[in-house]
């Protein structure tokens, strides 16, 4: 493992981000697309264009922020109750029923235009955002993680999780963007060839505990949530 200090190198920017303006948080979401047909169970990532202000040339999931849109693209297949009421519990300040379910959206829609992957099956009308209708049923919601201070760009991110087999997606059918480039299935207990955000790499190890535990990745778990406070990283449970 090979992970870009994102995290270590800012979980000690405390006094640079209180000398500098502060930066908005943005919600953001992320996907793990799971490849679970052969020995090893794969996860699909890709590399971060040179030109992005936010970590460049390192290896992440697909995804991206919640846009505006979001809240208003229909789909076919909602949410598990229990993923529903983990995002929306969050920590402590409930959010809206809406905003939960727009963060999966917005992570169908990123795995979509970064991986040319549709998490669905039904057909969208013409001129829709996305040409398929999104299946919100098989995500799994794993993790969230604020980024901390002092970055030029500070999301707070959902991470959810969703099996290929389940989804009905064919895991040899995705495609490199200009968001994401040199897509790579790569095996959840093997990424040190890969330049990794920390955080990445955290969520990788929770991942890889989760699928000992239960391979199925039930929906019904607490979720780890990852934020810095006066400096110091922390991790609670949802």
């Amino acid at each position: 493992m090979t992970p870009e200090p994102l995290g270590g190198r800012a979980f000690a920017l405390e006094a640079e981000a209180a000398s500098s303006p502060t930066v908005r948080t943005r919600d953001a979401a992320s996907i793990m697309l799971l490849d679970r047909s052969g020995k090893d169970i794969r996860v699909l990532m890709g590399k971060r264009h040179s030109a992005h202000v936010f970590m460049p040339d390192l290896y992440v999931f697909p995804g991206g922020r919640r846009d505006p849109g979001d809240h208003r693209l229909r789909f076919d297949g909602d949410l598990h109750p229990a993923v529903l009421r983990s995002l929306r519990a969050g920590d402590g300040r409930a959010i809206t029923e809406a905003r939960a379910r727009a963060l999966a959206l917005a992570a169908a829609r990123e795995l979509y235009e970064e991986a040319g992957v549709s998490l669905g099956r039904t057909r969208e009308r013409q001129g829709a955002v996305l040409p398929f209708l999104p299946d919100l049923s098989n995500l799994r919601y794993m993790a969230r993680a604020i980024t901390p201070p002092g970055l030029p760009r500070r999301f707070d991110t959902r991470f959810f999780a969703v099996f290929a087999d389940e989804a009905e997606i064919d895991p040899s059918l995705v495609a490199e963007s200009r968001e994401l480039q040199d897509l790579q299935w790569i095996d959840v207990n093997d990424f040190s060839a890969l330049r990794v955000p920390e955080i990445t790499a955290i969520i990788l190890s929770d991942l890889r505990n989760d699928l000992m535990s239960d391979p199925s990745l039930p929906p019904e778990r607490t979720v780890p949530f990852y934020f810095t406070r006066h400096g110091r990283f922390h991790r609670t449970l949802l």
